[in-house]
């Protein structure tokens, strides 16, 4: 086992483990500043204590975990600190700058299990029939909305698709999704339409108004001719909503969550599910198992009041006939 040498600070190895994150692990920099941000304090904490980050025990990292659950902190943000913090400490051992893993066996809190909320098909045909057709503002948005949903697109994943990465004849789309990884997204004949019906009149009229006189290569333009933005995309949905009389707070990413709990309704494979949204887990997509049978059971409660209530008006019609 090599020796950590004498100069090397844990401030110094964090600094190499972010290098190395974002240069061979191709994590985004947001990724790279929220490591930062959650190693960089537990990292503080101890040198405010005069502790040792390099030499600490899991005894120590509990205690510093009972202080973020003292101070309110959400158990998904304990967990995700405590994996994060982990993670370096693994490096750290890996590099010879611990001999072992200091946090080796550490328990990661217990997260509630939040189900992601989804919308109702009859909701989310009112919602894609929200946009105007005879503007090309209109034509981009429902053509946006049917892809985010029967892709499965993440609304990154969609403001960054150029023109180029779209198969039309074969129904595909490249995308590029979280860490930089490359995967192929179908979307079905709605999708094909209304990105048809885009393409020959609202992008047109749209990238006649690049101020440059060169339109960007990005499918969904703004009315400058510029690649659409995110936040576009959320206040349209949420527009489009508010003017379907959709009551819910609605943004892009519940399209993606209905497009993985209708395709499990439908009685897809989980795996199957997983390659079309791109997630590296099954565990991830697990759940929308739970949301999928959420649904069910509430179909089987509406059913069950159903046959009582007209059991009861049976009984009622019955005494009423046997009276007369």
């Amino acid at each position: 086992m090599p020796t950590r040498p004498a100069h090397r600070t844990a401030e110094a190895y964090l600094e190499a483990y972010l290098r190395e994150l974002g240069a061979v692990g191709g994590r985004s920099p947001l990724t790279v500043r929220n490591y930062r941000n959650d190693i960089g304090a537990f990292l503080r904490w101890c040198r405010e204590r005069e502790l040792e980050p390099l030499e600490v025990t899991r005894g120590v990292f509990r205690e510093y975990l009972g202080e973020l659950k003292g101070a309110g902190m959400a158990a998904a943000s304990l967990t995700r600190r405590t994996s994060t913090v982990h993670g370096f400490y693994r490096w750290l051992q890996r590099e010879g700058a611990t001999e072992r893993d200091l946090l080796h066996g550490i328990a990661m809190p217990k997260r509630p299990l939040r189900l992601p909320k989804v919308l109702d098909p009859g909701t989310l045909d009112r919602l894609l029939a929200a946009p105007d057709p005879s503007t090309p503002q209109g034509l981009r948005d429902r053509a946006l909305m049917e892809l985010l949903y029967g892709g499965g697109l993440r609304v990154s994943e969609l403001v960054s698709l150029d023109m180029g990465q779209v198969n039309m004849a074969e129904g595909t789309a490249v995308v590029h999704g979280k860490g930089s990884k490359e995967r192929l997204v179908l979307f079905g004949e709605p999708a094909m339409l209304a990105l048809e019906r885009y393409l020959a009149e609202g992008r047109p009229a749209l990238a006649a108004g690049a101020r440059n006189g060169q339109a960007s290569p990005a499918l969904f333009l703004n009315r400058f001719g510029g690649r659409l933005t995110a936040r576009s995309v959320q206040e349209a949905v949420r527009r489009h909503a508010v003017a379907a009389g959709i009551p819910a707070d609605v943004h892009p990413h519940l399209l993606r969550h209905s497009f993985a709990t209708h395709l499990l309704d439908g009685g897809a494979d989980l795996r199957i599910v997983q390659e079309l949204l791109g997630h590296a887990s099954p565990t991830t997509t697990q759940i929308y198992t739970h949301v999928s049978r959420a649904a069910q059971a509430e179909m089987a409660r509406e059913a069950w009041e159903r046959l009582a209530e007209e059991a009861l008006e049976g009984g009622r019609r019955r005494r009423a006939r046997a009276e007369a």
